[in-house]
């Protein structure tokens, strides 16, 4: 661990293996992000169309409610994607890993549950 601590970047091959990461979450998160808006745009999934006038004005609030709940799960996986890219910015400019606000390095562990962070923990504590 002593090592970790005086270093002020990341080698090439570490920073190789968090792009694997990253590249493999953003995958995995427009694959998400493409089913949302999938569900958005197909009219009516659940086949209700033919169901009895009485039940329509409550079906209908609730296709509106799921539709602003998916349009939230879009908007964040949206979000999260540019995080990553802007990640992949960062190891491409051998910045990555770096603590924005400690200027240390973020602990390995911590990229790999969370390959978008700038914050180191301790940085991240002092914040709350």
């Amino acid at each position: 661990m002593a090592n970790e601590t005086t270093k002020t970047r990341y080698s090439d091959s570490e920073l190789q293996e968090f792009k694997d990461i990253i590249l493999d979450k953003i995958r995995v998160a427009k694959e998400e992000l493409n089913a949302l808006a999938s569900s958005l745009s197909s009219p009516n999934a659940n086949g209700t169309d033919d169901t009895a006038g009485t039940y329509k004005t409550l079906e209908d609030g609730s296709a509106t409610l799921e539709k602003e709940q998916i349009n939230q799960l879009a908007a964040r996986q949206k979000k999260f994607i540019e995080q990553l890219d802007a990640a992949l910015v960062r190891i491409e400019n051998k910045t990555y890993g770096v603590c924005r606000e400690t200027g240390k390095l973020i602990q390995k562990e911590r990229l790999r549950a969370v390959p978008h962070t700038t914050l180191s923990m301790e940085a991240k504590l002092r914040q709350n």
